[in-house]
């Protein structure tokens, strides 16, 4: 196994991105010790979609989502969880 490099104190995010865009994460670390990690609170990467709904599905939807203080597109994504871990 080759020896590690150490790494050097940095005095910016700026100046620690221009290093690791000039060197390999596999000189100072091993790699093969590296255990997967899970960002449990990142949040979700969205996409917005476009979605045809009848007025008066929308308005039902404005009106249940107001009684929960809740935004109606919010609603809307709450019920399609539910449908998904159901399904």
């Amino acid at each position: 196994m080759p020896k590690l490099k150490k790494l050097p104190s940095f005095k910016n995010e700026a100046e620690e991105s221009i290093f690791w865009d000039e060197n390999d994460v596999t000189d100072y670390f091993d790699m093969g010790r590296a255990k997967p990690v899970r960002f449990a609170n990142l949040k979700k990467t969205t996409k917005s979609i476009s979605l045809r709904l009848p007025v008066d599905m929308i308005e039902e939807l404005k009106v249940k989502a107001n009684a929960m203080d809740v935004p109606y597109q919010s609603l809307i994504k709450m019920f399609l969880t539910n449908a998904l871990k159901s399904a």
